[in-house]
């Protein structure tokens, strides 16, 4: 068995929260975390947009990067990058046998995310990255990101998702979220409901964390053309110049205030600097697949476009859905796939009013949902629904495509993958 066979093995133990084991094999792979300082970003959505913001950023001030970001759209390599590109195949073979030795001593094997999150840190010392930016995988507090201590940490709006793990309210997501936040180590909250700040600033206050509420004290003005936005930005730190944001859509204008303090806060509260120049680059240049992403499909003699998006819970779907009420007058095919965790029905009635069919079908891993348990949730939340099932992304993508343009994908990041993969 190869190393990267071992690694894809680790699937079968599923989710496991908690931090003993990822410590334990962080402590055999002799502390890799302690190397570089890191940033660790939690939240329901927008986390891995504005990761990606603060990373380049950095990056555009002049530091060597590590980007550790989950779950991958095509390939495995994509969850680690280095400066932005992902870590070559050969690298990530090598330093996954690393990490498969340093397990064989414990007592338990890790989980897949526990690995791939081992692998990462271990990637990042051999590069000798100058900064790491860590995007959460699950909740925060027993998440295996969270072994790490940072130098700052971050947290985007929070809404439902992973209930049966992280609990039934939103005070109680909210206080899993809270656990990345260290003693004294600053912590920035994206636009959140008080009922949500209430739970994360008596987190910050009992470990005497510096908070900072992104949208307080900031003024921000926007239009959007064409699903591109033009953005004013007056910070507590000062006025920005008008910008057009990288990243499509009117829920990135709150990412981007979101990693704009993240990146003052950097600069102000910790030993990186991050000049103005490298802060507005960050939120213009960044680039993150799968997030609105435009790309066309060859039918027939034509060209039809595909608007790829990953809303995979209920208030993604909702930002998804709003932002084609805004650009497009009119109705579009949808095609539609889900994890059979997550509540099918809830994301596809958010995404019913933009819907003029549905095409479900299913990703190629064990944790989806097949496309008739899809097509069902979906008859259940909107009624009135027209439904086709496609077995597969490949013929969803043929069965879609002489029903309108754009065709929309939505509803999980794997499926945003395998559509990517189908169309490059």
């Amino acid at each position: 068995m190869t190393a990267r066979e071992y690694l894809f093995g680790l699937e079968v133990v599923g989710i496991k929260l908690g931090l003993e084991q990822i410590r334990a094999l962080i402590r055999a792979l002799d502390h890799p975390d302690l190397a570089y300082p890191s940033i660790v970003v939690a939240g329901t959505n927008g986390k891995g947009s504005v990761t990606a913001m603060i990373e380049q950023g950095l990056r555009d001030a002049g530091y060597r990067t590590g980007r550790y970001t989950s779950p991958h759209l095509t390939h495995i390599e994509e969850r680690i990058a280095l400066d932005g590109t992902p870590v070559p195949p050969a690298t990530f073979d090598r330093l996954a046998v690393r990490v498969r030795d340093a397990a064989a001593a414990l007592p338990h094997p890790p989980s897949f995310f526990e690995a791939t999150t081992a692998l990462a840190l271990e990637a990042f010392r051999e590069a000798a990255v100058d900064v790491a930016i860590l995007e959460v995988g699950l909740g925060g507090r027993l998440d295996a990101t969270n072994a790490v201590t940072p130098v700052l940490s971050v947290i985007t709006a929070i809404d439902f998702d992973h209930q049966q793990y992280l609990g039934d309210t939103i005070e109680a997501i909210a206080g899993e979220k809270a656990g990345i936040i260290k003693p004294k180590v600053p912590v920035v909250v994206g636009k959140n409901p008080e009922t949500v700040r209430h739970v994360i600033t008596e987190v910050a206050d009992a470990q005497r964390a510096p908070l900072v509420y992104a949208p307080a004290r900031v003024d921000v003005r926007a239009s959007l053309t064409g699903g591109v936005t033009e953005l004013s930005l007056t910070t507590p730190a000062g006025p920005w110049p008008r910008l057009t944001l990288g990243l499509r859509g009117r829920h990135q204008i709150d990412n981007a205030v979101t990693a704009a303090r993240a990146l003052e806060t950097l600069d102000r509260a910790t030993a990186l600097t991050v000049p103005p120049a490298a802060r507005e680059s960050a939120l213009v240049r960044v680039r993150w697949p799968g997030r609105l992403e435009m790309r066309s499909y060859k039918w027939g003699r034509r060209r039809v476009d595909v608007l790829i998006d990953g809303a995979h819970n209920p208030a993604g779907a909702r930002a998804l859905s709003a932002y084609l009420a805004e650009t497009y007058p009119a109705r579009m095919p949808i095609i539609f796939a889900a994890m059979a965790d997550k509540d099918i029905a809830a994301i596809a009635e958010a995404l019913g009013p933009s819907a003029s069919f549905f095409v479900c079908t299913a990703a190629h891993t064990p944790r989806a949902a097949s496309p008739r348990a899809v097509a069902d949730a979906v008859r259940r939340a909107v009624p009135d629904a027209t439904i086709l099932i496609a077995e597969t992304p490949d013929a969803a993508l043929m069965g879609a495509a002489p029903l309108g343009s754009p065709v929309v994908v939505a509803g999980s990041l794997f499926l945003a993958g395998e559509i990517r993969e189908l169309l490059s």
